[in-house]
């Protein structure tokens, strides 16, 4: 395979997930990093996000509210989303990896990873009510 070309506008999108901690969706990507750089398409913005999904470098959420949102922070954690404001949040918490031993126990199949999403109503929205 041959080594990948280095992109600025590439870089750009994995510092920017790197440096937040909101989930954003690919517009709000896009929205950010055109103000670095002016010229650059959504679709553009679409394929770096979706490579750096398949080399691992940063993360895909789906599901959520209809619209895939990106997670910078590679490393396992654990996910609250609102059910009310659709936030996705990183949720901090003692490590659960037995979960993975618990599940593989009834399963017959290599269990590689996992991925666990809280659901519930945001401390922002229960201020709100």
């Amino acid at each position: 395979m041959a080594a990948l070309k280095y992109s600025r506008q590439r870089e750009s999108i994995k510092e920017y997930l790197r440096h937040t901690t909101e989930h954003p969706t690919a517009d709000t990507v896009y929205g950010n990093i055109r103000k670095l750089y002016p010229n650059i398409s959504l679709g553009t913005v679409y394929r770096n996000l979706s490579l750096l999904v398949d080399l691992g470098e940063i993360r895909k959420l789906s599901g959520v509210d209809g619209a895939d949102h990106y997670d910078g922070n590679t490393m396992p954690h654990n996910h609250f989303i609102c059910t009310r404001c659709n936030s996705i949040i990183d949720l901090e918490m003692e490590d659960i990896s037995s979960i993975q031993e618990h599940a593989a126990k009834n399963f017959d199949g290599q269990i590689e990873g996992y991925s666990v999403n809280f659901y519930g109503i945001c401390g922002n929205c229960i201020k709100k009510s």
